[in-house]
């Protein structure tokens, strides 16, 4: 099956991110969201960092122009019923994914790859719900997109060759490296990278240590480019809950089990970068550490 049009439902972080390296590598792409704004801010800030990418001489003005030519916004999910793949990108929640497949299974070809950006459900369970789980794959990009080479490919129980080897062709066209995870919770990454950060904040609620020394521990004694409570500002704190939440329920073993502390920064809408506190407060000139 050769993929021509790439469908994103969400155009926050992740999904502005894949649209712009769907569009930078020639294909066109239909956005949608259900915020007007919000996919106003997403194309003004795809045009922001391809101008990035000028500046440092990695891609053309004419390429610029081409792939935000490329690039078409919508409001309604069944404008994306003629796109080969559709990748959701929709917050990290089962039953919004659920909503979002719902809505758009009516409009589809019959032959169109559905993809999730999940980061930690369940394929298997998210394809079961449509009417192609043979067509449904887990498509985890990395944070921010057009920065990390990584994407992981998630096969449900269901996914067919044709399917696999056709996203494994967009992941090349891409410029970017796929590794494939078996369907279990978290996949690869987040399996190995959540337990670190939930492990951090559990020494900073016991108080081994403080947020930056915590930080400067790691980036200087494990050569980390970003401390773990930095990156999980980064990610999203409600983020890193709902991963760890994953893996608690799906593997029931209690050293998955979500540190208190990041439960409460939660509570408390302390979400990171995104709300300007977390582990740190970004409301200044310099980020400074909350506890």
């Amino acid at each position: 099956m050769t993929i021509q049009k790439i469908g994103v439902v969400g155009a926050g972080q992740m999904g502005n991110g894949i649209a712009h390296v769907c569009a930078l590598a020639g294909y066109d792409v239909v956005m949608n969201d259900v915020s007007a704004d919000a996919m106003a801010a997403a194309l003004a800030l795809i045009g922001k960092n391809i101008d990035r990418q000028v500046s440092k001489g990695t891609v053309t003005a004419e390429d610029k122009d081409a792939a935000m030519a490329r690039i078409s916004t919508t409001a309604e999910l069944s404008e994306l019923g003629n796109c080969d793949l559709i990748i959701e990108a929709a917050t990290e929640k089962e039953t919004i994914k659920q909503q979002v497949f719902d809505a758009l299974l009516p409009h589809i070809k019959e032959n169109t790859i559905l993809a999730s950006n999940t980061s930690s459900i369940s394929i298997t369970r998210l394809a079961s719900r449509t009417d192609r789980p043979e067509k449904f794959i887990g498509f985890h990009f990395m944070n921010p997109v057009p920065v990390m080479q990584l994407v992981e490919l998630i096969r449900g129980i269901a996914t067919d060759d044709e399917t696999f080897n056709a996203c494994q062709e967009v992941v090349e066209r891409l410029g970017k490296t796929s590794a494939t995870s078996e369907d279990f919770p978290a996949f690869i990454v987040n399996r190995i990278l959540m337990p670190m950060i939930n492990e951090a904040v559990y020494a900073l609620y016991e108080g081994v240590g403080s947020v930056s020394s915590i930080d400067t521990s790691m980036k200087l004694g494990a050569n980390h480019p970003m401390g773990p409570l930095e990156l999980a500002d980064f990610i999203g704190l409600d983020t890193c809950l709902a991963i760890m939440n994953v893996l608690h329920d799906g593997l029931a073993d209690t050293k998955y089990r979500p540190c208190p502390l990041l439960t409460k920064y939660v509570e408390a809408g302390w979400l990171g970068r995104k709300t300007k506190r977390g582990f740190y407060d970004y409301r200044g000139e310099t980020p400074v550490p909350t506890r």
